[in-house]
């Protein structure tokens, strides 16, 4: 059954976070025009200057913004999904640290009267001598971590774990930061509505932290108290653990969601790993499914039953909620089948009205559960076993001489009029979304997560 409701207000709550973020910026770029911010721009020092607090205004609107998107809030989380949510936070996290770069560089060339020889004495006097200008740069270092390891060259070369610790810093920076912006940032108080305007933004964003990045985990663990009840090795390198607690019909996890996971009792379980639910939420327990892909991943083959478990979750929008068609077509590759197996199961849908596509290298996961679904739910399932026939295809090798398009064409004809929940590697997942838009699939139909962190 397809909710309308929750579509509209989705929709309604993604036109207003964006509203408000752009009127916010419309507002200091206003505040800076008010305060004769252009006609600076005549002048060489003076003009550096207001190109410094331009840029430094509009990097703080957007590093509040970053602030609330790392909150894991649960409206922003179900309203956007993953990777829509990440795309914004990628593209304004890499720009607040660029216009702050910026910032620094032309608020101090300005102070130090335009004349460049002068500038690296003017930084060292602006930072031993202004207040909080100290805790800005330790502010500004804490950001520079952040934001290199977040760099894809970088990503490839560091573990998950080791990245998440990293990139929580940005809390630190940000901290760091408001000091030097309330002390010495004359557009934050030039005025009771300015003031209102900047401690109002710092503490929603500080609400949003405190709330829903510690307060909301530690309520939600009190109550469920997780812990393991098994753990089932799939393949060699695939396992499923089961997870049962208290009043697990409260969670509000739907299938298809995510959680993020810490096992007490083992090496390095401070750390969380975002794992998917490969089974539809009972309100009895829950199962994820996991491949060892490192050392966090290799480490839950040895978990005990009766393990303590902490959970910070559900999040995305992979999940019934994002559906708008009767008919559905889940589309997944090697452990991207887990949400949509939990899909499979926990979508409602008429015999022949829902299609799964499984793309798997040498051995298919959920293989003997998922022909149960064939049987029992009327789901209709295709399997693409084998290695890629090229880089470019999507499909596997022995379909003939056809082109991917031709190939989904001729498997799931009315493709354009399903909604399709991809899950999969980045480069795989892409090359599935180009033949879903060739085929005609409007881009509100096709709800994706890839693997991304």
């Amino acid at each position: 059954m397809i909710d309308g409701r929750r579509a509209r207000a989705d929709g309604a709550l993604r036109v207003g976070a964006m509203t408000v973020l752009w009127l916010s910026l419309l507002l200091v770029c206003y505040w800076w025009v008010a305060d004769g911010g252009v006609q600076e721009l005549g002048g060489w020092a003076t003009g550096l200057t207001a190109v410094g607090r331009l840029t430094g205004l509009v990097s703080a609107v957007l590093l509040l913004a970053q602030v609330v998107l790392m909150a894991r809030v649960p409206w922003l989380e179900t309203a956007f999904g993953q990777d829509r949510l990440a795309r914004i936070h990628r593209l304004t996290g890499f720009t607040s640290f660029n216009l702050m770069l910026a910032h620094v560089v032309t608020i101090t060339w300005g102070y130090a009267e335009g004349e460049l020889a002068k500038t690296p004495a003017t930084l060292w006097d602006l930072t031993v001598n202004y207040p909080g200008m100290l805790l800005a740069v330790a502010g500004t270092a804490c950001l520079f971590l952040s934001v290199g390891t977040s760099i894809r060259a970088a990503r490839r070369r560091i573990r998950y774990e080791s990245w998440h610790l990293l990139h929580l810093y940005a809390y630190l920076g940000v901290g760091l930061a408001l000091p030097h912006q309330l002390w010495t940032g004359q557009e934050f108080l030039a005025s009771t509505g300015r003031t209102v305007f900047w401690w109002t933004a710092w503490a929603v964003a500080a609400a949003t932290i405190i709330v829903h990045r510690v307060g909301v985990p530690i309520w939600r663990n009190t109550r469920h108290q997780l812990r393991v009840t098994a753990v089932v090795p799939e393949s060699d390198q695939v396992v499923s653990l089961y997870v049962a607690g208290r009043r697990l019909d409260r969670l509000r996890a739907e299938a298809g969601q995510f959680f993020s996971w810490r096992f007490l009792g083992r090496p390095g379980w401070t750390r969380a790993n975002p794992y998917s639910l490969s089974a539809a939420p009972d309100g009895h327990g829950l199962r994820i499914t996991v491949q060892e892909t490192g050392d966090g991943s290799t480490a839950l083959r040895s978990i005990r039953p009766g393990a303590r478990v902490l959970v910070e979750g559900p999040y995305g929008r992979l999940s019934p909620r994002a559906r708008t068609r009767g008919k559905i077509a889940l589309i997944g590759a090697g452990v991207g089948i887990t949400p949509l197996r939990s899909l499979a199961e926990g979508l409602s849908y008429a015999p022949g009205d829902a299609i799964l596509v499984q793309r798997y290298g040498d051995e298919p996961l959920f293989s003997g559960e998922l022909h149960r679904l064939v049987r029992e739910r009327g789901l209709s399932l295709l399997t693409l076993p084998g290695h890629r026939r090229s880089p470019d295809s999507w499909f596997g090798q022995g379909i003939g001489p056809i082109d991917d398009l031709q190939a989904l064409l001729y498997w799931i004809p009315d493709i354009a009029e399903r909604d399709v929940y991809l899950c999969g590697p980045d480069r795989w997942a892409e090359l599935v979304k180009h033949t879903l838009e060739a085929a005609g699939l409007p881009a509100g139909q096709l709800h994706l997560e890839t693997f991304k962190w």
